[in-house]
């Protein structure tokens, strides 16, 4: 289904999974080196950012829309503070997404929209009320590669509200 956007014409789709877990990497990837270029390669021109502090820690007060916007917001991001900060590809209820840690804690999670091969949304939570449920995490590990092709071994994260 197409709608325009201003003067932008977008066309939005179901990713497969496998175009998911790419696009993951490669935003994950992005936030890790902070590179604009990068972040503009994986982001969708009318992408929209939003996040939830719950007033106990920093968030952005509106929603962020655009692609410039949306890059220059996330290359000049959390990861340049600081402290020590890793990002991990996770699943949460059911979606993809990325949990943040800080000097090895729990500071967020972003969950993704990815449609057409790049992210369109960004949803980036911190409010600790709404975090606390991370702490019971479930491992998963795939035993059996024979009902999808690109299924593996690897654990993967599950987080359940």
């Amino acid at each position: 289904m197409a709608r325009d956007i201003g003067t932008t014409r977008c066309l939005r789709g179901t990713a497969t999974p496998a175009e998911t877990r790419a696009v993951l990497q490669a935003f994950q990837r992005a936030l890790e080196t902070g590179e604009l270029q990068s972040l503009l390669d994986v982001l969708a021109p009318d992408v929209v950012a939003l996040s939830d502090g719950g007033g106990l820690r920093h968030a952005l007060l509106r929603p962020v829309t655009g692609i410039q916007n949306v890059a220059r917001l996330l290359a000049a991001g959390w990861w340049r503070r600081d402290a020590e900060r890793s990002v991990q590809p996770v699943h949460i209820n059911g979606s993809p997404g990325l949990l943040v840690r800080v000097n090895g804690e729990i500071d967020g999670v972003i969950a993704v929209r990815v449609e057409n091969g790049h992210v369109t949304g960004v949803y980036h939570v911190r409010n600790p009320h709404k975090l606390s449920h991370l702490e019971q995490e479930t491992t998963v590990t795939r035993t059996s590669s024979t009902s999808r092709s690109d299924a593996s071994s690897a654990p993967c994260r599950h987080f359940v509200d």
